[in-house]
């Protein structure tokens, strides 16, 4: 099929359009081989999928290449003759470059292509158009610059978070080591191979991790294992921190321990010499629990010095946790048993200051020798002044006695 040949003014402008399209193709090639997707995966040792995509992709590149130096070669030819004299035989040289088969291109043929799929009477020698071309290398750079980009995004949001994770591993390393916990210890050690196992994926494997195929606009990475890490590290920041500060407050709160122990022995101290004073004027029965020993809290406290030189930091605040409780609540009990023995003593106090009271009063009625009140008062006073003490009875003697001088004195 013969192709009609340009004017003089149209070769000259169809030139000027390849070579501008030429300069524009030959931009994007270089921006695509020093783009940071293919200088990744080309100076990668790479396994998985990633390693068959790029594999594929590089004799992709290679042929995209050949068949643009093919290209350009043709172009730059066209642009040559458009430059000298324009005379009738170089317009149709310039027309045959232009829409005819120019560019010859030699293909090396793929090694890994199935036998399946390859052309019996294929030479391996392509004669293309110049349109023809770049159809085909527009084709074999949509499907470079998707495996490009695919390994980019993978790296440019995966790696931010690995390193960040790295960075509180590497704090937390030193810490942990002394605090003596083992499942922190453990956890660690999980979230430390972990990281390390996704480093190796991105590394050597990033379209693994790229999801591709949830259709168009809808690609994207699978983040989960790195969401997974980071939560993983941030349990063992927080457990890290959380024994330091335990660490930090052990020997403040170990002061404050004994010091509490020592507010205990003396609020017991007080309770059992209370007890013991009305133990002496009051029937068992009427008195409060006798206060018990707390020599067992005491060596409960000797024993946290053991866990505290031994740097067991959570057995420590457990420990601390229960002895605090209960040196607490032994103090309570002991100020309580205290007011209790004490309140029975006033009140005996309260009762024979009122006995007292009232057999002044019927002095001043003139009752002092009636045999009634007299009675009334020798009982309750009996009941009052002898040990042990019967609080009860006493006080009904006491508002019996009480009735009685009032009945005399009549209404008030």
């Amino acid at each position: 099929m013969s192709i009609q040949a340009l004017t003089k003014e149209q070769a000259a402008a169809a030139v000027q359009g390849a070579v501008s399209e030429r300069d524009v193709i030959q931009a994007n090639l270089l921006e695509l081989d020093g783009s940071f997707g293919k200088r990744l995966l080309a100076g990668a040792t790479l396994t998985g999928q990633t390693k068959v995509r790029w594999d594929k992709a590089a004799r992709t590149l290679a042929n995209l290449w050949d068949l643009y130096s093919a290209y350009s070669g043709v172009v730059d030819r066209a642009a040559e003759a458009v430059a000298g004299r324009l005379g009738p035989k170089e317009i149709v040289q310039v027309t045959e470059l232009l829409a005819g088969p120019s560019v010859q291109l030699v293909r090396t043929p793929d090694p890994l292509a199935p036998l399946a799929g390859r052309d019996l009477a294929d030479s391996g020698r392509d004669q293309l158009t110049l349109t023809q071309a770049v159809a085909r290398m527009r084709r074999s750079f949509a499907d470079l610059t998707e495996v490009v980009t695919a390994a980019e995004r993978v790296w440019n949001e995966m790696a931010g978070p690995l390193d960040a994770a790295a960075e509180q591993l590497a704090r937390m390393a030193p810490l942990a080591g002394p605090l003596g916990d083992e499942a922190l210890a453990g956890n660690l050690s999980a979230a430390q191979g972990k990281l390390a196992g996704l480093r190796d994926v991105l590394n050597t494997d990033p379209l693994s991790l790229w999801q591709g195929n949830s259709g168009p606009g809808r690609a994207r990475v699978d983040t989960s294992g790195a969401d997974q890490l980071r939560e993983r590290v941030a349990a063992v920041a927080a457990r890290v921190d959380e024994l330091v500060r335990l660490r930090d407050d052990a020997r403040d709160r170990l002061s404050e321990a004994v010091a509490a122990a020592a507010t205990a022995r003396a609020a017991r101290d007080d309770a059992v010499a209370a007890w013991r004073r009305a133990a002496e004027k009051f029937a068992v029965g009427a008195l409060p629990p006798q206060p018990p020993d707390i020599a067992d809290l005491s060596a409960r406290l000797a024993g946290l010095d053991t866990l505290l030189t031994a740097g067991r930091w959570p057995r420590l605040s457990a420990e601390l946790d229960q002895v605090e409780h209960a040196l607490a609540a032994a103090t309570t009990q002991f100020r309580d048993t205290e007011r209790a023995a004490l309140a029975l003593l006033d009140r005996r106090a309260e009762l024979r200051g009122l006995l007292d009271a009232y057999q002044a009063k019927a002095a001043r009625l003139g009752a002092a020798e009636d045999s009634g009140l007299t009675e009334r008062y020798n009982r309750a006073h009996g009941l009052l002044w002898t040990a042990p003490c019967d609080l009860a009875a006493a006080a009904d003697a006491v508002t019996g006695y009480q009735q009685a001088v009032l009945t005399i004195g009549g209404p008030r």
